[in-house]
């Protein structure tokens, strides 16, 4: 279960022109790779192609892996017997890497029924939004019961500690990241994408496919703003405080309330907001 390095490439360089003081020159710029993923479930009798998404090629088999468990496809490692990129021959060669197999332990097809109203709804009204919060509790997730506490500098200090680890975004300047650290504020792992979701499906990914979840005591930082999908996925991985350099949608408080996530925004300089969870701060 290793992903190819020739595939991991997370920027390409392109020609520009770039205007500077009233003078344009010609120059070459790093650019953030943005190619689709595939990702297919394969049983010993049955394959399927669950889903597309727009990705920076790397650590796809995290991405593929975080992605089916943030959605209650696969309920733990147990679930999967293998994940590799598809060498099928009538596939062409440069597509191959775009192309995740995810093969399942056992011969039972998982429901994807509720995967294909997550898509089905995903851009539609706010109701839509109060039934997937709905939806996350029908699935069993449960309200985080973590005693882990923190201190105000120890968050203060963890955007730079980020920003440090960005080398994907310090390259080409246009990924987001999503980063895990203890309750020290220790870095554990960091994971860069153009999609903030898919940052996120990375980070969640790596922790499964090394049997580490629970993210328990763990505090997660992502680079840009807390939708409900950022919190969602949180709450899944047992993520008990979740930290943002920009503002959190309506809907992602509400589920950090919902789930008993302590939620951040606006974690910069020497400022930040607590929107749910304060007693989690010493």
């Amino acid at each position: 279960m290793s992903d190819q390095t020739a595939a991991t490439r997370s920027a390409t360089s392109v020609s520009i022109v770039a205007y500077n003081d009233g003078r344009p020159e010609p120059r070459f710029d790093e650019i953030a790779k943005e190619e689709p993923l595939q990702i297919r479930l394969a049983t010993r009798s049955h394959r399927r192609d669950v889903a597309v998404t727009m990705r920076t090629p790397g650590n796809d088999f995290e991405l593929a892996a975080g992605f089916l468990f943030s959605e209650g496809i696969i309920r733990s490692r147990s679930d999967l017997d293998n994940v590799s990129y598809c060498i099928d021959r009538e596939i062409d060669p440069e597509q191959r890497y775009n192309i995740v197999n995810v093969e399942l332990h056992g011969d039972a097809v998982p429901e994807l029924e509720r995967l294909e109203r997550h898509f089905a709804i995903g851009s539609a009204c706010g109701v839509c939004g109060k039934a997937r919060l709905e939806g996350l509790k029908m699935r069993g997730v449960s309200r985080i019961e973590s005693s882990v506490t923190v201190s105000a500098e120890t968050v203060l200090a963890l955007p730079e500690r980020l920003r440090e680890e960005q080398r994907g975004f310090a390259f080409t300047g246009g990924l987001h990241a999503s980063a895990l650290f203890d309750a020290a504020g220790t870095l554990e792992a960091i994971r860069e994408d153009v999609g903030r979701h898919n940052a996120m499906d990375k980070l969640i990914g790596w922790g499964l496919l090394n049997d580490w979840l629970p993210f328990s005591n763990r505090i997660a930082l992502v680079s840009g703003r807390s939708s409900f999908e950022i919190v969602q996925k949180a709450a899944v991985a047992g993520i008990p405080i979740v930290c943002s350099v920009s503002a959190p949608s309506s809907l992602a408080i509400e589920t950090a309330q919902a789930f008993n996530v302590t939620l951040v925004g606006f974690l910069r300089g020497r400022r930040f907001n607590i929107y749910t969870g304060a007693s989690r701060f010493v």
